[in-house]
């Protein structure tokens, strides 16, 4: 009897025990709501981070290969995450913070104006000091009167709407860091200038007349320029230049243009010697004629990039650069004359015979030819290495969704 007794005194215990602890556990529920606030997302540990993303890599969603891509579009809540992009990017730009840790700005007004802006248009958000994570609350259409001129720490994020930055002067990074750009369509880009343009809260300028580049760097650094759409400006599509460095260029389209990219100031700017730029999984399409990139001094990592013909050549420099090649497609026009994807300027061929251009598991069609010069070595080159390619054939999956992407709500992107 006492055993008994003993045995359902134990039991009683035990179920006294689920019922509180379902009862202790149940107000965390019913009090809980989903966050609202992406900053609060990207306060979390780096470790949560990484777990997010090893959970997304380990998913059904479609992953092409593109580690950027595979890091953050099989979320569907995206939107409500958006500051987690910054921690996928990759390469020489992969510390760029953006605006990952301030307040989300919402664009709501389409208008401009260079000296005073109102709030809600988008020059007002990129000239504050603080970190800006900056979105659009519709499509829309921005003719900028003058040069966008971006103060440090943003993210111009235009997933979730159909933003283009066209028919005026358009963006420029200068003296600055730690920027984000994703997402927008860029084109048909003026020549600025010979105007006042207002760079801070604080500060605006006499500006003289600008060159009309889509994206234009100048003295800057830690800077991601992702999924964007170029074509058509008056000069380049982006450039970097005088002592621009840390810089990832990554899954853009580009079309319909002479001089691409350029990349270092000109022969007798030795500050760009020091200058690291990654161009990866970006999709060189129809129209383009040459400078895909330019490159003066500095360490270029092309990679994993689609080229779909060239009307000259499609990677060019001058003044001793280093360039590593690795992954990429290359397919000639039907020209004879043009097969050659270098291009070596300003200089004698004992003198370029000593730059160190390599070619590393490229595939070229249709008579496309690297010549390769310099050290056979692989040591010239590790300040020219900033991430790992993937083999030339899967090219096509990790490229053919390069430029803005049609990001909605609740689905993956």
């Amino acid at each position: 009897m006492n055993m008994l007794l003993i045995i359902l005194a134990k039991r009683a215990m035990y179920f006294l025990f689920l019922f509180l602890l379902t009862v202790l556990s149940f107000p965390m529920f019913i009090h809980s709501s989903p966050v609202s606030d992406p900053e609060l997302i990207v306060q979390q540990g780096q470790g949560t981070i990484n777990a997010s993303r090893s959970s997304l890599a380990a998913s059904s969603c479609r992953r092409s290969g593109n580690p950027i891509d595979d890091c953050w579009r099989c979320n569907k809540n995206w939107d409500k995450n958006r500051q987690i992009l910054a921690d996928c990017a990759i390469g020489f730009g992969k510390n760029a913070e953006g605006g990952k840790k301030g307040k989300v700005y919402v664009v709501k007004d389409p208008s401009d104006d260079a000296v005073n802006p109102k709030k809600g248009t988008l020059r007002y958000g990129v000239i504050q000091d603080e970190p800006l994570w900056i979105i659009f609350a519709m499509d829309v259409v921005i003719k900028l009167k003058q040069e966008l001129m971006i103060n440090s720490f943003k993210t111009i994020d235009g997933r979730g709407a159909n933003v283009h930055i066209a028919g005026g002067p358009c963006i420029v990074l200068q003296k600055v860091n730690n920027i984000i750009i994703h997402g927008i369509h860029i084109h048909d880009c003026k020549r600025g200038g010979n105007a006042y343009v207002r760079r801070t809260p604080t500060q605006y300028g006499w500006r003289s007349k600008s060159d009309g580049d889509g994206i234009s760097i100048i003295s800057s650094k830690h800077i991601w320029v992702d999924h964007c759409s170029l074509s058509r400006c008056t000069d380049g599509l982006i450039d970097a230049i005088r002592g621009s460095t840390a810089i990832t260029i990554s899954n853009n389209y580009m079309t319909d243009h002479n001089k691409v990219m350029l990349l270092g100031h000109n022969d007798n700017h030795k500050q760009d010697k020091n200058m690291q730029v990654t161009i990866a999984f970006n999709h060189f399409g129809e129209g383009l004629v040459q400078r895909m990139p330019r490159c003066r001094h500095g360490y270029f990592h092309v990679v994993n990039n689609d080229y779909t013909q060239w009307q000259m050549y499609a990677i060019g420099g001058s003044a001793g650069p280093t360039i590593n090649s690795q992954g990429n497609r290359f397919l000639a026009p039907d020209n004879r004359s043009n097969k050659e994807v270098t291009k070596r300027e300003n200089a004698a061929e004992k003198e370029w015979k000593k730059w160190n251009w390599t070619s590393e598991g490229d595939l070229f069609l249709n008579g496309a030819r690297f010549v390769k010069s310099g050290s056979g070595a692989s040591s010239p080159y590790a300040k020219a290495m900033s991430l790992s390619a993937q083999p030339a054939s899967l090219v096509a999956s990790m490229t053919k969704e390069a430029g803005v992407l049609k990001c909605q709500k609740y689905r993956s992107c």
